[in-house]
């Protein structure tokens, strides 16, 4: 497997996913990182700034107070999951986000995914749930970019984890606006009825929703809908990336 790997990275260089080049190999690697799996540059891996306490309870956005257990939004609004949880501040990683979804850089979920994993995974084990399920792309849109980000990390994350995925329980029916340049009301009447569920052959009682960005928690709560609508008790989601609280 070494000497497969060691060829198609000769023939197809892997990017790293913070500075896009073609990961460089050193010999001082940096312990408990990813670097020696040759999924990331070993200088980018020192770049990488990730979520600390404090943290809203609810949606898992930083914070800026220590004596505050909500984020604005949260305090405000009655989300329909549980919980959630995150990895990065999205500002921060803005560019490696985009390119993982609009530029083919695929290959960035098996580092993410297993960052995810490793800074999460406790989390998530903890939650004890039956499926992850990926924010799911509408069909044309699936077909322009070749892959779903949402469902190659979910991937990852289930083979590291041991945990079930679905990419088919639940389906992106209508084809929504993006959704990043539209206020909160607009956000939720765009999702409305965006999502259907298309598989119930096993029951399901927790879940763990798995998207690339969370802002206002729009499509979680549509998903999370639609979801309780089969009975399961307890929705949860992990993010790639945060917005601020």
């Amino acid at each position: 497997m070494q000497v497969v790997r060691f060829v198609l990275d000769l023939l197809f260089p892997r990017r790293c996913p913070v500075c896009d080049e073609p990961v460089r190999h050193v010999l001082i690697k940096p312990k408990n990182s990813h670097c020696d799996e040759g999924l990331i540059c070993v200088p980018c891996y020192a770049k990488l700034s990730y979520l600390f306490e404090p943290m809203c309870m609810k949606c898992g956005k930083q914070l800026r107070e220590n004596e505050i257990e909500y984020c604005q939004d949260c305090a405000e609004r009655d989300h329909l999951f549980d919980r959630g949880f995150a990895l990065y501040d999205y500002e921060k990683i803005a560019g490696a986000v985009y390119r993982f979804k609009y530029k083919g850089r695929r290959e960035y979920a098996d580092f993410f995914g297993m960052e995810i994993s490793k800074r999460l995974g406790a989390d998530i084990l903890r939650l004890k749930p039956d499926c992850l399920i990926p924010v799911p792309l509408h069909r044309k849109r699936l077909r322009v970019r070749g892959y779903n980000q949402a469902g190659e990390l979910a991937k990852v994350i289930s083979r590291t984890l041991k945990i079930p995925y679905d990419e088919k329980l639940i389906m992106r029916v209508r084809a929504t606006l993006p959704l990043k340049n539209l206020k909160l009301k607009e956000r939720q009447n765009n999702l409305k009825k965006a999502f259907k569920i298309t598989g119930n052959d096993v029951k399901l009682d927790k879940v763990v929703i798995i998207d690339d960005i969370y802002t206002t928690g729009s499509t979680i709560d549509a998903m999370a809908e639609e979801l309780r609508s089969i009975g399961v008790s307890k929705v949860y989601f992990v993010a790639l990336s945060i917005g601020k609280a």
